[in-house]
């Protein structure tokens, strides 16, 4: 499985989400990728604001702060 943050590497609560998701992603075995939203006009405007972002794909899986409970259903849910 591939999530997805959208992030800002000025954002420390982008930082942290990126921080408290290595646990999860070493007892599940998921790989995520860091995007930097300033890098696309397309997703700035997308995302602008929500910053941080954790997707599976176009699902969101929660944004701001990690969701430990959408998170740990979502994994549930593809487990």
């Amino acid at each position: 499985m591939r999530l997805t943050l959208y992030f800002r590497e000025y954002c420390s609560l982008c930082h942290q989400m990126l921080a408290e998701l290595a646990p999860w992603q070493a007892r599940f075995g998921f790989d995520i990728d860091v995007i930097d939203v300033d890098s696309d006009p397309v997703l700035e405007a997308r995302f602008n604001e929500l910053v941080p972002v954790l997707m599976d794909g176009e699902t969101e899986i929660c944004h701001w702060h990690l969701n430990a409970d959408s998170l740990a259903a979502h994994l549930g849910e593809i487990r």
